[in-house]
């Protein structure tokens, strides 16, 4: 069909463009029978279904070459770009939704693996007032110079400040889309989808050129940039906003989640507060909240050689006050940890992390905690 297009690649053409993206158990559906196979049943099925009329009617070559003359490119899980993080949606599920993309199109010259590694979700309401802006732009501005690439959904609001921040900051940032790239949502957008690109940065989407945005894309959406970064700040949202699903989605996967305060009589405070007030997000003022967060080890503390409690001296006491309420046998989930800590969760998933990181606790399979051991193994553990 196409020079370099391998079959698996085409089939998982075919099933974005004929499946909704988001739907629970398809990646399940594509990794037990193959892309191959699931594509096949697709086309030979039933009409009764839209996703088989979709893709009985679908000229998959002219797809490709849509793709081609727009220059968008098509990753699938095992590339060498592929973002590792969105693995971790396997087992997620939020309102309906739930699964890791089939594959994704994308648009830019750089590498989706390299720029998403410890990336920060930066998300909040179209309608943020100028407080809000400042403070996305401000914190994308001095995320962006502290090295962590910023991510956001391109709308406006919130999302447009993130991206303008970054921009400043002359870094890459990358904006995941709920629509074709061939025509990138919001209209009103256009120039900033073009800055994106001349950085060095990129636009990414589950959908297929030529698709026009949906409610449902959005939520599909959402789970992407939640996923795909290391932690999710949120600066304003009303009461019932998209950007709370994006949090949802955050924790889901087990990513950190930050909200900005805000003004205690303004609409926009309201989710931010509300998340802060219920344990469900860290207080982010400024970019150096963030960092604590999301620091990599290599700046962490630096663990002593001499033996088991000379290894131990060397943690911080806040990340020992966690590991202490471990029970030395069994697993806890992460509710327990926070209860039994008397700490907000994603202070103790953040600090859990850190520890797994020092091989001090370990993650198991099923998403439970449990205490390692300085020098034995981990066996069990996730990784």
């Amino acid at each position: 069909m196409s020079a370099g297009w391998s079959d698996e690649r085409i089939a998982r053409a075919g099933i974005t463009a004929a499946c909704d993206p988001g739907a629970p158990d398809l990646a399940d559906l594509v990794t037990r029978m193959g892309a191959a196979e699931v594509w096949e049943a697709l086309r030979q099925g039933p009409r009764q279904t839209a996703w088989s009329r979709r893709a009985a009617t679908l000229d998959l070559a002219e797809l490709v070459a849509q793709a081609r003359r727009s220059d968008i490119r098509f990753l699938i899980p095992g590339d060498d770009e592929w973002p590792a993080g969105l693995e971790d949606l396997t087992r997620a599920r939020v309102g309906g939704f739930g699964g890791p993309p089939i594959g994704l199109w994308v648009c830019g010259r750089a590498r989706a693996s390299e720029l998403l590694d410890g990336s920060v979700a930066i998300v909040g309401a179209r309608a943020s007032s100028p407080y809000g802006d400042e403070v996305a732009m401000a914190m994308a501005h001095d995320l962006s110079r502290a090295g962590r690439c910023i991510v956001s959904g391109g709308a406006y609001g919130i999302d447009a400040h993130a991206h303008q921040g970054a921009l400043a900051a002359q870094r890459p940032t990358v904006a995941f889309l709920a629509c074709g790239l061939d025509r990138p949502y919001p209209v009103g957008n256009q120039s900033l989808f073009a800055r994106i690109l001349d950085h060095e940065g990129l636009l990414v989407s589950e959908f297929v050129p030529g698709s026009a945005p949906t409610k449902r894309a959005f939520l599909a959406r959402n789970r992407l940039i939640a996923a795909a970064s290391a932690a999710t700040v949120i600066v304003e949202a009303a009461a019932r906003s998209g950007a709370r699903n994006t949090i949802a989605w955050a924790h889901a996967c087990a990513r950190p989640t930050l909200a900005v305060p805000g003004p205690v009589g303004s609409a926009m405070s309201v989710t931010p507060h509300r998340l802060i007030r219920d344990g469900e997000a860290t207080l982010a003022a400024d970019a150096d909240d963030v960092l604590v967060v999301v620091e990599p080890l290599s700046q962490g503390p630096q663990l002593a050689s001499g033996g088991n409690s000379r290894l131990l001296d060397a943690v911080p006491d806040e990340l020992m006050a966690v590991r202490e309420v471990l029970p030395g046998r069994g697993n806890v989930s992460l509710a327990e940890v926070a209860s039994a800590a008397g700490r907000p969760v994603p202070q103790c998933l953040a600090a859990l992390s850190r520890l797994e990181d020092l091989g001090l606790v370990a993650m198991t399979d099923d998403g439970l905690w449990r205490l390692v051991r300085p020098g034995l193994p981990s066996g069990g553990a996730r990784r």
